[in-house]
Formats: C-alpha cells, structure tokens, sequence
C-alpha cells in the first residue's frame, strides 16, 4: 500500500483518511491539521519524514508566483527543512498544469470561461497558471491578493500591472509570518463578510477555498466558482448561497475535492520519481480516471 499523507496548517476539524483502490494498487491519503501550529506542524513532518511515500505541504507554499520569477515563502522554507528524505509537494505542480489546463477543458465543456467574463481571481500568486490562462481566454480579472491576502482594498486589473506591484513587494512579505497572509486554524472555520462588491461584480470567482470563503457574502445566485480543497460542507455552503457551477482540479470522493498537494504527492507517489516533470501529472490523472470534478449546485 501507497501512503500519501498531507500534513496542513489548517484546522484540524477536516481532517480525513482514505483509502482508494488506484492502478492496481492500494492507496491510503490521510490529511492531518496543525490548528494553524508551525511547531506542531515541523514535528509532524519530522515524525513522518521516512514512513510514509510522499507528503503534501496544505495551508502553506514553498514559493509565492509572479511571472515567470519564483520567490521563496520563509515560513514554507524552514517546514520544508523538516523533511530530508520523503518527497515533499506543496501543489504548485498541478497548479501549473492541471489548474491551468482547467480553462480550455471547462471551454470544451461548458462553454466557459468566455471572453469578457469578470472573474475574481483570489490569489494570483498562489495560482498564476490559472490566472494567466484565465486572461488569456479574454476573461476581465480582478485580481485579489491585496484584497484577501492583506486586507487592503486594492484590487488589480491586469496581470501586467500586477506582476509589476508583486517584484516590488514580494521580496518583503514573503518574509513575512504566513499568519500575515492567509487563515489559519481556526480562522479557517470562519465566515467574515467584505468586498462584497468584487464579489457581486463576478461571474466566476477562482482560487484557494479558505480565501475565497473568509469573505463569503450570503448571496452567489448564479456564480461559477473553481476551487480545490472542498469538504461535503463546504460544498452544501456554496448550494446554498446560490452557486450554480462548482469546479475542482480532481474528482469527488464522499462529496469531498483534495487540495492541489494531495493531488500532486499522490501523482509523486504513483510515478515513483521524485523530481518528475509536473507536465506528467495531467496524463498520470487521465490515467487512473481522475478527471476534474465539474457539478451544477444551482
């Protein structure tokens, strides 16, 4: 038996374990929270580093993406350094690949995302291949990372002119305490209304789940969301706020969607090659038969 483990630093009330039978062999994908705990989330890894086939970074990146220029996350570098001799992923490898590649597949699909569209992309940084496969499709962004990630109401327009403001600042808060920049914890478990209005102006609103959630306003009538990391809860949330499409890089199991890490430690550990080209990874699912989850709640 493959064990995958995703070891996260949010709550640890979504913690899950499960076990899938996955090309002829026995997989086991467990997801442990730390409660928002950088200590307790390093021993974690410490403790797991050598058992277990590959491990996820959740709730945390080891780089921040902004072009083609990669700037190292302090806090996800130090939990990094944990682990010396287990495969370590922290989902930027399907994000460049599978995320990215969701647009021309929801186009050939459903007929969306169209030129003009308005969507509120989250994090830029977090998911740039899907940002820039979202403009490239003609899609109107608003790009959130002052918005959710700093509390600041700046929102951008463009990826140039974001790409620009993020060389300049980058450098300084990726040093930053990772409780700077996104929920953690219990924060996750939270629902606090703002920047409504950028969210009203939206036709599809893509990104990490635990941002796009912390502001959620109590009506989405008619939105198309494409996101990751999704409990059978969270799901019956967005039903119940309106929410017409539901979208996520992988399949459904229970009702609940694995966060990008998952999918790529479970792609590392079924290709046995630590290292491997992510460009792999969108094959690989094709193979096994995850496809992208794609639901009308609405």
């Amino acid at each position: 038996m493959k064990r995958v483990v995703s070891v996260s630093l949010g709550s640890p009330r979504r913690n899950h374990d499960l076990e899938l039978e996955v090309s002829g062999s026995r997989l086991l994908i467990q997801r442990v929270g730390a409660g928002g705990n950088l200590e307790y989330m390093a021993q974690l890894l410490r403790d797991l580093d050598g058992k277990v086939d590959a491990l996820g970074l959740g709730g945390i990146n080891l780089t921040l993406r902004a072009g083609r220029r990669r700037y190292l996350l302090r806090d996800g570098i130090r939990l990094a350094a944990q682990v010396r001799s287990t495969p370590l992923v922290d989902g930027s490898g399907i994000k460049d690949t599978v995320e990215r590649d969701l647009v021309s597949y929801l186009q050939e699909k459903l007929g969306w995302p169209r030129q003009g569209q308005v969507v509120l992309m989250v994090s830029a940084l977090d998911r740039y291949g899907l940002a820039e496969a979202l403009e490239l499709a003609g899609c109107r962004l608003i790009i959130g990372d002052a918005l959710f990630g700093l509390g600041l109401p700046v929102p951008f327009y463009s990826l140039a002119l974001f790409r620009a403001a993020a060389y300049a600042t980058l450098p300084f808060l990726c040093r930053l305490p990772i409780g700077f920049l996104y929920p953690l914890g219990e924060k996750q478990e939270q629902v606090r209304p703002r920047f409504e209005r950028f969210y009203r102006q939206a036709e599809i609103i893509a990104g990490d789940f635990h941002f796009i959630r912390y502001h959620l306003p109590g009506d989405l009538s008619g939105k198309d969301i494409i996101t990751s990391t999704l409990t059978a809860g969270d799901v019956e949330e967005l039903k119940n706020r309106g929410v017409r499409w539901l979208v996520t890089p992988g399949p459904s199991f229970a009702g609940r969607s694995f966060g990008s890490n998952v999918l790529e430690a479970v792609c590392v550990a079924l290709l046995e090659q630590p290292g491997a080209d992510p460009e792999l990874y969108p094959g690989l699912l094709r193979r096994i038969g995850w496809e992208p989850r794609i639901e009308k709640l609405n």
